[in-house]
């Protein structure tokens, strides 16, 4: 059981020649999700296509893809989405994964998160429309949700987002870059899809990254004790990386234009207090309470329950690959190695 297996045996089912003779652009790219999509395309051994790996920093992607440096099928291209794209590659498939994701992002800088996720959808789409794109794949949220009602969200479903808090940079703007991609649809005949993935976890994530998954695993491999700094009663629904970024290849190739899906594992439905108990036993520590700052709280996102249906994901063949235990525990074994 290892990351790289993973990588290998998932999305094995997908019509991957849809992909042969094409340059996939990949936003985002040293992230959680980013970096994950890249492995498992990359992974393809019979594969007849280019990626061009998207991010800002080229010394942490280059660390991060060195496996790569040699393969002619792999670019890194540095590139921030605030600016239109330049460049006159033909990109067939852009699949847009680059986004501020960490609670200290929506506490202190909301206007460059919101700006960033609206901006950016614009800026590849419009460089798309001029160089053969044929389908966008905008990686959206299940933040969109918000507030619900207690029921499971399917996607037509809206929810409640309170539009006047800064912490609403997040799900605002992604709820209004799903806007632009169906307007772009609409008016210039665009082929967009739309995920929306769960809480999602794996392997790789970055040293910015302080979602609770990531400082939990980060207190158990320093011998600490897991620190909470709520109760932990938020129920979620989860996703191992591997499995939503399969997710994503199988809504990019096999899923409607114009449509959104979920990205969740119906088995990883579980509150953050099992989250942070689940973790701590695997790493021999023990769960202790705190109180957060005021600092702290403004990043969070306070929604009570935000479970997913993935019944639409379902239909297109999709499944996951095993128990959110033993995926966590290939977690941490992945980020024991780093």
């Amino acid at each position: 059981m290892a990351y790289r297996d993973d990588i290998e045996k998932a999305a094995e089912n997908l019509p991957w020649m849809k992909l042969d003779g094409c340059n996939i652009l990949v936003t985002g790219a040293t992230g959680l999700i980013g970096s994950c999509l890249v492995d498992m395309l990359m992974a393809r051994k019979d594969r007849r296509y280019n990626v061009y790996a998207c991010g800002r920093n080229r010394e942490r992607a280059m660390k991060r893809f060195s496996a790569y440096a040699d393969d002619k099928a792999f670019h890194f291209v540095p590139y921030d989405v605030m600016q239109p794209l330049q460049g006159d590659v033909n990109y067939q498939y852009i699949i847009h994964a680059a986004s501020n994701a960490s609670p200290n992002f929506f506490a202190n800088s909301p206007v460059e998160v919101m700006k960033a996720n609206f901006i950016g959808v614009s800026n590849l789409i419009d460089y798309g429309i001029e160089h053969g794109l044929q389908r966008f794949l905008y990686v959206s949220s299940g933040e969109v949700y918000g507030e619900g009602d207690g029921r499971v969200f399917e996607e037509d479903y809206s929810g409640y987002v309170n539009p006047m808090l800064p912490r609403s940079s997040y799900p605002s703007s992604k709820r209004a870059s799903e806007t632009l991609c169906a307007a772009y649809a609409a008016e210039y005949g665009v082929e967009t899809v739309v995920v929306r993935p769960s809480h999602t976890y794996g392997p790789y994530f970055t040293e910015a990254d302080n979602r609770v998954y990531a400082q939990f695993i980060r207190n158990v491999l320093n011998g600490e004790d897991i620190v909470m700094k709520s109760t932990g009663s938020q129920f979620r629904s989860w996703c191992y990386v591997v499995d939503c970024v399969s997710a994503m290849l199988y809504v990019m190739l096999k899923g409607k234009s114009g449509e959104a899906y979920n990205i969740a594992d119906a088995d990883s439905n579980i509150s953050i207090r099992e989250l942070a108990e689940m973790i701590a036993q695997i790493g021999g520590r023990k769960v202790i309470m705190q109180l957060p700052s005021d600092a702290e709280k403004a990043g969070y996102n306070m929604v009570t329950k935000s479970v997913f249906s993935t019944a639409k994901l379902e239909s297109l063949g999709w499944k996951p690959m095993r128990s959110m235990r033993e995926n966590m525990e290939c977690t941490i074994m992945e980020e024991s190695k780093r």
